[in-house]
Formats: structure tokens, sequence, C-alpha cells
């Protein structure tokens, strides 16, 4: 038999991952930034890293080992970038105290490169 916290924890795991793919799948519900380099990036090849970002589904427990859907990678033209989604208070000036309540909650992805370009 499952127990309540366990339970409620698992939902709460559901919704931080539904949340988080709905800011790096639509751009919604949260700001999405990029570093300097992603930036200086040309716009057709900035247009692909955020393209590979919304298709990204390759969650493995290796690399999404709380299920949140919060970070991976993606190969553009044999570059890596990577992007991470943080969930802030909203402050932003210390992490969420409930990263499952969007009213508690500023959501940030940033895009990264590997420093290798």
């Amino acid at each position: 038999m499952i127990r309540r916290e366990e339970r409620d924890i698992a939902q709460s795991t559901i919704t931080i991952r539904d949340l988080n793919d709905r800011l790096r799948q639509h751009g919604e519900g949260g700001r999405i930034m990029l570093t300097r380099a992603v930036a200086a990036q040309p716009p057709d090849r900035i247009s692909a890293i955020l393209a590979a970002v919304q298709r990204f589904d390759a969650f493995t427990s290796a690399n999404d080992p709380w299920g949140e859907h919060d970070f991976g990678q993606v190969q553009i033209e044999g570059k890596r970038y990577f992007w991470k989604i943080d969930a802030y208070d909203l402050n932003m000036e210390f992490g969420s105290p409930d990263p499952a309540d969007e009213s508690l909650t500023r959501r940030v992805m940033t895009i990264m490169t590997d420093g290798g370009l």
C-alpha cells in the first residue's frame, strides 16, 4: 500500500514535470534565458537549438533521476548545448518553497554551451 506522503510526492513530481515541459516545449510559465555564447550564434542556429530543446524527449534515470524533466542536452551541427530549468521563489532570490505550486514559483530555463565552440 502506498502511503499518503509517497502519493503526494509522486503527484508533486508529476506536476513539476508537467510545468517544466510546458516551459521547455511551449515557452509558457517562465523565462527562457540564453547564455552569451548561445545568444551570439546566428539566428538560424538559435532557432535550431530552441527547436531541438522543445523536441527533446530522451529522459532517462541517468539524466533525469528525480523525474522532473529539468535538464537535457542536444546537439546541433556537432556542438553540444545544455538546458537547465530552475524553480525560484517569487523574488528570484532563493529556490521555490514548492516548485509544484505556480503561485509560489518563477521558472527559468537557461540554454548554454559546453564551452567547446
